[in-house]
């Protein structure tokens, strides 16, 4: 019977490289077919990232991190059925004397075995700050005397002058992790990495095996370039409106009279009939509707007409371009009306978050607009100069997907002078943690609305949500998040009616 073959997606490849979201698969017996599919979401993995020439040497480091792994939990089964103590060396001698043998005789009885104790192997890769992870999880945490046997193993690394001449010189018929593993060290050499890339630790109950590598040079300077042309682009998106602009710099004094304020954006329909839809909008939940400018203008603050009047510029300018594309604007309507709401509920008496939320929201994926509305006489020049300095017509692609978007989006919202709070939230908000101390919690909060609508569309799953930025709004539990989820959803979807 021909073995079923498991389907890579894609597009969540593609997302969670976008995203620097973690890509994780979780297997307890490791059939060829889901060593297979580990191979083939790794190759596709590296591909959409430009990195073919790492697809032979990290397969292979892969595959011999997952049988390590399996080899490892398959041992804690044995050492158990024969009543030894996998901890105490004289045990361990004795256990590792026949291990190879029974096991391979015994394969099925003891993989049956090692999935009703629970015990798996969990790879997990991930493309974050220009580097690419990969780990091998696996819930046996390592002995003392395996965790030496590795440490020596990697000592030695250095007295090999290849591959072939480390066969030469190693036998060893105990364990098979140790040519295996000087083999993978070599292999990563091979593409300009050393042990130091490599890392075996123990937490949580784990044994992680861990390798960094950045992307090649050449790719970052590939996408250094593409980023100047686009910079071009953004020197030449234009200024705002000037209605917006003259009533900028009258906010900009701080001894603007409110009264002021009103006539000027009664002057103006368009104004006008903005401020009155955002103040009569559920965010302000009024018992009946607001018509009078004067009284809107107090309602919603200095600082909210600012972030209105930010909100309606952009998407003035955006609105002009050549094309538009409305997944992308409801995504970010979305994105923005979970964030002011679970700013409201997280963040109470942080007026400045609460007020923040919906225009950094709306805006967060601006960079994500510039690529996919560039004109196309201006990607064609571009993909010209891409040929002309070596850059492959591919690898252009893969960049238009937005993997550098919040980037591009920060600089076209300092080039508009928008807050210092919105630009850090574009450029940083798959990455929070790398965010300004003053704007961590801000862009944290987009982070987590972002997330929570590409999970309700089904396109990443909870366990690539950080942790650690869930913890900070004490959500614990995937439950919790679907209740907080559910409901964000259900109100957005009443309110869009």
């Amino acid at each position: 019977m021909a073995e079923k073959k498991i389907p890579v997606d894609s597009e969540k490849i593609k997302m969670a490289i976008v995203a620097g979201l973690p890509l994780t698969i979780t297997t307890y017996t490791l059939p060829h077919d889901m060593e297979i599919y580990m191979g083939e979401v790794l190759s596709d993995f590296l591909r959409r990232l430009g990195q073919e020439h790492m697809i032979q040497y990290l397969t292979y480091c892969q595959q011999e991190l997952i049988t390590n792994a399996k080899k490892a939990n398959t041992k804690r089964i044995y050492f158990q059925e024969k009543n030894l103590n996998i901890n105490d060396e004289n045990d361990y001698k004795l256990g590792m004397k026949d291990f190879k043998v029974e096991t391979l005789n015994n394969i099925s009885h003891y993989l049956e075995k090692q999935k009703k104790a629970g015990l798996y192997v969990k790879l997990v890769i991930q493309y974050r700050h220009n580097k690419i992870k990969m780990e091998v999880h696996n819930n046996s945490e390592l002995t003392v005397f395996e965790y030496k046997r590795i440490h020596d193993k990697l000592s030695r690394v250095q007295q090999y002058t290849s591959i072939d001449d480390a066969m030469n010189q190693i036998l060893d018929d105990t364990e098979g992790a140790g040519l295996g593993l000087i083999i993978m060290i070599l292999m990563l050499e091979k593409i300009g990495m050393t042990e130091e890339n490599f890392q075996t630790i123990c937490a949580n109950g784990e044994t992680i095996t861990r390798i960094i590598l950045p992307i090649s040079p050449a790719s970052e300077r590939d996408i250094d370039i593409i980023s100047e042309e686009f910079q071009d682009t953004i020197e030449n998106l234009p200024q705002f409106p000037e209605n917006i602009s003259r009533l900028n710099e009258l906010l900009s004094h701080g001894d603007a009279k409110m009264s002021d304020i009103a006539m000027q954006i009664s002057n103006d329909v368009s104004l006008t009939a903005e401020l009155l839809k955002l103040v009569n909008s559920a965010a302000f939940s009024l018992s009946s509707p607001c018509k009078n400018i004067a009284d809107a203008v107090k309602m919603v603050g200095i600082r909210g007409i600012k972030n209105m009047l930010f909100t309606i510029g952009s998407l003035k300018i955006f609105s002009d371009m050549n094309t538009t594309s409305d997944r992308l604007w409801e995504h970010s309507y979305q994105v923005a009306f979970y964030a002011y709401n679970l700013a409201r509920n997280f963040c109470p008496d942080d007026k400045s978050i609460v007020e923040d939320a919906y225009v950094c929201g709306l805006l967060h994926d601006m960079g994500k607009v510039v690529f996919e509305n560039s004109h196309p006489e201006f990607l064609k020049s571009i993909k010209k100069i891409c040929i002309e300095k070596g850059i492959e017509g591919e690898f252009f692609e893969k960049i238009l997907s937005g993997v550098n978007h919040g980037e591009v989006g920060a600089r076209i919202a300092e080039k508009w002078n928008f807050p210092k709070s919105i630009s850090a939230v574009i450029r940083f908000h798959h990455f929070p943690e790398n965010a300004p101390k003053e704007f961590h919690r801000l862009t944290a909060l987009i982070y987590i609305a972002d997330l929570m609508v590409y999970y309700q569309e089904a396109e990443i799953e909870y366990y690539q949500i950080d942790a650690d930025v869930l913890d900070e709004f004490n959500i614990r539990s995937k439950e919790q998040f679907d209740s907080i989820n559910d409901k964000l959803h259900a109100a957005f979807v009443s309110n869009a009616k």
